[in-house]
């Protein structure tokens, strides 16, 4: 895959302090890139830079081989940016307010209706099409943001903080409508703090603290590298002693011990630490099976991409 972003050593300093500090990374075309970070740590401060609102103090970006210092108007032609605390026009009606972003891009007036009719439809605001602005949801204004982002058909898309302050199910919204854009072949580099959102649909995270990216890679990767004892839970029909007594015996299992379960449950529910791929997590199920436990739920638990976070991170803020 072509890289489609890229910074070297990107660095945005305010005196003598560093918002950020020598920032450096490539996202693939197609990928759902995760730009993970406590608050303060310097996310905000490098979209910026990448969607050419701020001059890096050092080094440089690209998209798609254009500089964001020395190219910043060819670059906006080629990013969707939806910031971390967006304007909405609440004087407007739906419609209206992506066709007068439609016009800011000089798109021609007849293609104007479809197109917005088309992002509506996207984004899941044809029914309040005809609405105020002001009269949306929280989680509908991201949505109507994010259609915003996509008026001239951007190639990568620089969101920040697209989930901030939504509730459950706009948020679960929200990451749906993230994945149906990269299989649409957009690229899509988003900050957060909310880890469960990366976990679930980022290809590869960048952990950002201080300035500085203390780790980057696919989240199984870091795992890996970072956190190689993996917690799994167990959930079998029956009394628990058998299955701990099948789970003690496997080398590279250790810690197994049972989980509270309601009282008069059926189930019983064991937990252990495994150190080991998943090929060889695998064989753990199959050698439950084999011993005929019967097996109801298989599955690590989750709190990994914590893991990873907690061990790379040090509650530093610039």
């Amino acid at each position: 895959m072509a890289v489609v972003l890229r910074t070297e050593g990107l660095t945005k300093s305010y005196g003598r302090a560093n918002a950020v500090d020598g920032v450096s990374l490539a996202v693939e075309e197609g990928e759902i890139f995760g730009f993970v970070g406590p608050n303060g740590a310097g996310k905000t401060t490098t979209i910026r830079m990448l969607a050419t609102l701020l001059l890096p103090s050092a080094g440089d970006a690209w998209v798609a081989e254009s500089s964001v210092r020395r190219e910043p108007r060819h670059v906006r032609r080629l990013i969707g940016y939806m910031p971390d605390f967006f304007g909405v026009y609440s004087d407007m009606r739906v419609w209206e307010y992506l066709d007068f972003f439609a016009a800011c891009y000089r798109l021609p007036q007849g293609v104007r209706p479809s197109l917005v009719a088309d992002l509506l439809q996207l984004v899941d605001l044809s029914h309040r099409r005809d609405d105020w602005v002001d009269q949306l949801s929280r989680g509908m204004k991201q949505r109507l943001s994010l259609a915003r982002a996509l008026i001239h058909d951007p190639q990568v898309l620089l969101l920040d903080e697209p989930a901030s302050g939504l509730d459950p199910r706009a948020r679960v919204e929200i990451r749906e409508l993230l994945v149906e854009l990269a299989r649409m072949g957009k690229t899509i580099f988003f900050s957060t703090h909310i880890l469960s959102d990366v976990a679930q649909i980022c290809t590869r995270i960048g952990v950002i603290e201080a300035g500085r990216i203390v780790a980057l890679g696919t989240l199984e990767s870091l795992r890996q590298q970072l956190v190689p004892v993996r917690r799994v839970l167990m959930t079998v029909l029956g009394q628990p002693d058998r299955a701990i007594a099948t789970l003690s015996s496997v080398p590279g299992i250790s810690q197994v011990e049972p989980k509270p379960v309601p009282s008069g449950d059926h189930r019983s529910v064991v937990a252990f630490r495994f150190a080991g791929d998943d090929d060889a997590l695998s064989s753990v199920l199959t050698l439950a099976i084999r011993q005929d436990l019967a097996v109801l739920d298989f599955r690590e638990e989750s709190g990994d991409l914590e893991e990873v976070f907690l061990s790379v991170t040090k509650g530093l803020v610039t």
